[in-house]
């Protein structure tokens, strides 16, 4: 049986997809036995053609429409034959033996349901991928820089575990959705993710789940995987922004009340005007968020149009 399906979604992101496939295949042949799943969301920049010429050994699932993040992977995982689902963003490059080392920690610690690994900017510099579940407080400390006045006080950073290097094992609340090894069987308990969440924060739902269930994650940095971090999207574009702040308000409305919602939305909102001078995108999705009550947000699973509001 195959040890390990990777699920990458792709949309309109060739070069990248390309040097994710390299560096895979430059992490193949050692003691994972592993197949390739690329699920693309119909990206009109070549990718299904150049896949079917360049790649038959990879299992293409070409979508008709781009149907978000976590349904794409859902399509994937669907077709995959591994025990293990290495979900793998298309901007992400293994490093030589990361995939033998998360599944080695993972078996060697039975509770585990996912495991992350140190992620890197390409220069080599630290991602900090570690983080605990988003709370109202934890929100305001990002969106309106509390952190910055103590990064590595539990109390003012611990949205981003900033009290932890980053530089041993680790069990955490959750590890963001770059590169995350999930034990297969525990995914289809949890009916994998949850499509209402197209973009961002279905990560933090699923480990949520699985958590309830007594599966922990943990972070090991033995294995280490590069990540470009907006590669596939822009980290702030407007559309971005927005999608960002509906996923926190459905995170919160989900699984603490509609009141945490409604008082996440009104910081989020602060947060975005705080920062508005920065750029046209921050006013832009200060303006979408200033017209969207929770009940409005929560109505929709997909990024409006532009121009609708």
């Amino acid at each position: 049986m195959t040890d390990v399906s990777v699920v990458i979604v792709s949309y309109e992101s060739r070069e990248l997809l390309a040097r994710c496939l390299a560096a895979l295949a430059a992490d193949a042949g050692r003691i994972a036995t592993v197949e390739t799943i690329v699920v693309d969301q119909a990206s009109q920049d070549g990718t299904a053609a150049s896949l079917e010429a360049e790649h038959a050994d990879v299992h293409l699932v070409a979508l008709p429409e781009n149907v978000g993040f976590g349904a794409g992977n859902n399509r994937g995982a669907a077709v995959a034959n591994g025990r293990w689902l290495l979900l793998l963003n298309s901007d992400a490059f293994v490093r030589p033996g990361a995939i033998d080392e998360l599944v080695r920690f993972a078996e060697t610690h039975p509770a585990t349901g996912a495991v992350g690994p140190r992620l890197l900017w390409p220069d080599g510099r630290l991602q900090r991928s570690c983080r605990r579940f988003p709370t109202v407080f934890r929100l305001a400390t990002e969106y309106l820089y509390l952190r910055k006045l103590a990064p590595r006080s539990r109390a003012l950073n611990g949205f981003y575990c900033g009290e932890f290097a980053h530089d041993a094992p680790r069990q955490v609340d959750w590890v963001t959705g770059a590169c995350v090894l999930v034990r297969r069987e525990l995914y289809e308990r949890l009916g994998g993710f949850d499509e209402t969440f197209f973009l961002y924060s279905e990560e933090v739902d699923l480990l949520y789940r699985a958590s309830r269930l007594g599966a922990e994650t943990w972070y090991d940095p033995a294995a280490e995987v590069v990540h470009v971090w907006g590669g596939t999207a822009e980290r702030a574009s407007a559309l971005t922004l927005e999608e960002q702040a509906r996923s926190h308000v459905r995170y919160l409305d989900k699984h603490v009340s509609r009141a945490a919602a409604g008082r996440a939305r009104r910081v989020l909102l602060a947060g975005l005007r705080l920062r508005a001078p920065r750029s046209a995108a921050y006013r832009e999705a200060a303006r979408w968020l200033a017209a969207r009550p929770v009940e409005k947000l929560l109505a929709g699973t997909r990024p409006e149009r532009r121009g609708s509001g």
